[in-house]
């Protein structure tokens, strides 16, 4: 039996975390993974463990990134934070105020707030002719969606967008900003360069070699009770982009869907919504912290078979508690088992990556138990 490779470290009281982190491999769940905490800002936890690659060839390393799937939309949403403090619009805003063309079809009422938190009715794209190659045409795709008819009522309902999320966030956020940059690279040059943080929403050429293979699931996901707007969202032959050639796909910004990075970035950036900061520079007010976690839909998703309270853009906690046992944590989770979150209680920000996927939507019991065995030791 191959020995599987470690990088750990915890500080004194969180040891136990490690030899959980660890069960997961010892229990076949595992392929490579990183966990990685803070609290109040000093690092607790920076796990490690297995290969980046199908063949064990290559050890997951500190520099080592995950497609981290939906899990990229907190990291989407922090960015939309970012502009709102920078006063480039606010989350009262009409999404129409911001890009005109979008009112069509009843959507001229709906804010920021509530596109950021899956009401906008545009949960997939409803265009016959549309195919998974489309998706690479940011023009075409943010014409189509603003063009299009919702399939649920605007500002009514709450209904998640996997992928069509990114580029409703990704268009008001081009928008606002004064420079016309894409949301990846407001991304890049306001917060993770400054910071150095190993994020990308757009993932350049010389970085391809510092990613871990997918080993996708064997099973799809229970979707539960099918309906129109689970059936564009996920269901269409074009419902996702088209991951082949996975080194295009990963080049491009489809910011709900293909987040790059590694855990330990991600703990980092999550500290924007624990108390606004990344080290030691302020990127968010208490007011737009507040803005960011307040509860803006709860109740039945119309497309994941789950009850769910979104922010503007994080899930909150309540009530599947799949982030640690605070009702106030935000965070959210990616297809197959990634997730990060912010504990603003206990100044507590973490992420988990990994390569093996599960036919996980919310709530992979592999990061839960690493999670629940930390807040066990504080």
């Amino acid at each position: 039996m191959t020995k599987i490779p470690y990088q750990v470290y915890a500080a004194d009281k969180f040891f136990s975390v490690i030899d959980t982190f660890k069960s997961n491999f010892e229990n076949s769940q595992e392929h490579g993974a990183q966990f990685c905490a803070y609290k109040n800002g000093k690092l607790i936890l920076d796990l490690h463990g297995g290969w980046a690659d199908k063949k064990k060839s290559k050890v997951i390393s500190p520099s080592t990134l995950f497609s981290i799937f939906s899990s990229g939309k907190a990291v989407a949403s922090l960015t939309i934070a970012h502009l709102v403090q920078q006063n480039c619009l606010s989350y009262n805003d009409l999404v129409s105020a911001i890009w005109p063309e979008f009112s069509k079809y009843g959507k001229s009422n709906l804010t920021v707030a509530q596109l950021l938190s899956h009401q906008s009715g545009l949960s997939g794209i409803t265009c016959p002719n549309w195919t998974n190659e489309d998706w690479f045409d940011w023009k075409k795709t943010c014409n189509s969606l603003a063009n299009q008819k919702p399939i649920f009522l605007p500002g009514k309902q709450s209904g998640y967008h996997p992928i069509t999320f990114g580029f409703l966030v990704g268009e008001i956020a081009r928008r606002a900003d004064k420079n016309r940059r894409t949301l990846g690279k407001i991304l890049r040059e306001d917060i993770c360069e400054p910071n150095n943080l190993n994020i990308w929403i757009g993932l350049p050429k010389n970085k391809h070699n510092d990613c871990s293979e997918i080993i996708k699931p064997s099973k799809l996901a229970n979707l539960g009770e099918i309906n129109t707007a689970t059936e564009f969202a996920f269901l269409k032959n074009w419902s996702t982009p088209n991951p082949k050639p996975i080194e295009r796909w990963r080049e491009a910004e489809f910011a709900g869907n293909n987040c790059h990075s590694n855990a330990k970035s991600l703990a980092k950036i999550m500290q924007m919504a624990v108390n606004g900061k990344i080290n030691r520079t302020n990127y968010l007010s208490k007011e737009n912290i507040q803005g960011l976690r307040k509860s803006r839909s709860k109740g039945p998703d119309l497309v994941l078979p789950f009850t769910i309270n979104f922010g503007a853009g994080l899930m909150r906690n309540t009530p599947n508690y799949f982030y640690g046992p605070n009702a106030e944590t935000v965070g959210h989770s990616g297809w197959g088992g990634s997730c990060v979150f912010a504990d603003h209680i206990n100044g507590i920000s973490a992420a988990y990556v990994m390569n093996k996927q599960n036919n996980t939507l919310i709530g992979d019991l592999r990061p839960k138990r690493i999670i629940e065995e930390m807040y066990n030791c504080l």
